[in-house]
């Protein structure tokens, strides 16, 4: 009996990365899981990890959160499939590249927004009712240290973040007294988008590890997870409306960030 055993979760771009490790940590907990992903193979893997690991009802559904329809169809299966929905993990992000603000197309701020912002806010209107209803609601949106202290070449990444630290406090005040729990993470993890940063910019990559006071990036599954894990079980229930740094004490002193851009 782990402990969110008898409750259910979404996960939004579960496929991979700091997703699937946070899908995971849920799962380990008991909480049976709908994998929302946009990456059907992706998905499903994710999909029979969890419940070949863990013995949890796990569910893919192919989701692109940047559509309403989508988003609202993924929450009603999680209710349909579970009868109940207790959490809610929006984590999806398509990446969007690194580009100076005067060079950055006004297209780029829009695709952002909807990923960050618009895909929490229609996830979480669709899945209230269902958060509402056992006292057991969680949310857990996941922002970002480059949002918090403005790193260059990523505005819209950082603007739609903060954004999202928005949705997330204000929700926080208005759902209080139905007991719905919300709250961000700024997670330091090696995620896909990690990865893809690194591959680029090595030595960049090298400092921020080196300059992180733990000496690493964090693990999804490990590190990042079982953060989640805990604000979505009963420990976390008087805990709301704030931000988690999840990052080795990588925001103490800050992380150098400065990507080559043209």
């Amino acid at each position: 009996m782990g402990t969110l055993t008898g409750r259910a979760a979404v996960v939004t771009g579960a496929g991979v990365g700091v997703g699937r490790g946070i899908a995971g940590a849920l799962a380990r907990e008991g909480a049976d899981v709908l994998v929302a992903e946009i990456d059907a193979a992706a998905g499903a893997d994710t999909a029979t990890w969890l419940t070949e690991t863990w013995g949890v009802r796990a569910q893919f559904v192919r989701t692109d959160v940047t559509e309403q329809h989508q988003v609202e169809a993924m929450v009603d299966a999680a209710v349909s499939e579970y009868g109940r929905l207790d959490i809610l993990v929006n984590n999806a992000w398509r990446g969007t590249g690194y580009a100076r603000l005067e060079k950055t197309a006004p297209e780029v701020m829009s695709a952002g927004f909807d990923m960050a912002v618009m895909a929490a806010f229609w996830a979480m209107q669709r899945a209230y009712p269902a958060l509402a209803e056992h006292g057991t609601g969680r949310v857990v949106n996941l922002a970002s240290l480059n949002g918090v202290n403005a790193h260059m070449y990523s505005v819209a990444y950082n603007a739609a973040k903060e954004a999202l630290r928005a949705l997330t406090r204000t929700a926080a005040r208005e759902w209080a007294p139905k007991q719905v729990c919300c709250n961000v993470i700024c997670p330091g993890a090696r995620s896909a988008a990690y990865q893809r940063m690194a591959d680029a910019n090595p030595e960049m990559a090298a400092s921020i590890d080196a300059a992180n006071p733990m000496g690493r990036v964090g693990d999804p599954l490990d590190d990042i997870g079982p953060v989640v894990a805990f604000l979505a079980g009963d420990g976390a229930r008087y805990l709301t409306g704030n931000t988690l740094f999840v990052d080795g004490g990588a925001h103490i002193n800050g992380v150098q960030w400065a990507p080559q851009v043209d």
